[in-house]
């Protein structure tokens, strides 16, 4: 009987991780400016990875793949906004579309 309510919570964390990163895809694909895209997709990427990495744990039970599991999740919440933000930064100062749009938005 355990088992079948553990699958049951495994299987609402992973239809979870699936649709947070069904939003992403949808977000990225909704907006047309790059840096909305990459809002959209860097937010609900750390909802979803977190979400099926707990969907993991919890079918692994207690063992030492819990504690990498947990390391690879610290690992890719560190990652990931860092890399978004220097992306993000790097399309900034090589877009010069980017800098009109604020003054244009500025003057208003």
């Amino acid at each position: 009987m355990f088992e079948w309510i553990r699958f049951g919570i495994v299987v609402l964390f992973l239809f979870g991780g699936v649709i947070a990163a069904c939003c992403a895809v949808y977000g990225v694909y909704r907006f047309h400016f790059v840096l909305n895209r990459m809002h959209a997709a860097a937010i609900i990427d750390t909802l979803a990875l977190l979400l099926v990495i707990i969907a993991l744990i919890i079918c692994s039970g207690l063992s030492f793949q819990m504690l990498k599991l947990l390391l690879v999740l610290g690992f890719l919440w560190f990652a990931s906004p860092v890399s978004s933000h220097l992306i993000s930064r790097l399309e900034v100062e090589s877009e010069q579309e980017i800098v009109r749009k604020e003054c244009e938005v500025e003057k208003r």
